[in-house]
């Protein structure tokens, strides 16, 4: 199973760090998403992109993980050189992770 299963996501950013959100679909989903979804997991699913650091917040009474990735966004909106200087795809990234 990946988080695309069970939950969506949305994306923000501010500076060079990146917000991803995961909100389980159902009360039943974000049980599994808060128990399998972890910072380590996230961390390693971005390295590629150079990331420093993944704080994970969790918001049950929405059914939501939320994600500050620091390093993500390759110096942020003004300095990036990246097709997507905000980040928004990076969404798809985190619901491809296996859980």
């Amino acid at each position: 199973m990946r988080v695309y299963d069970i939950a969506h996501s949305r994306t923000g950013d501010k500076g060079n760090i990146s917000t991803i959100s995961a909100c389980a679909y159902r009360q039943e989903d974000y049980a599994v998403l808060a128990e399998k979804l972890t910072a380590e997991k996230v961390m390693e699913q971005f390295a590629p992109l150079g990331v420093a650091h993944v704080d994970r917040y969790e918001i049950p009474t929405l059914y939501a993980l939320n994600f500050v990735i620091f390093g993500s966004l390759g110096g942020g909106v003004t300095r990036s050189l990246a097709l997507d200087k905000h980040g928004k795809s990076l969404c798809g990234l985190l619901l491809e992770i296996e859980l």
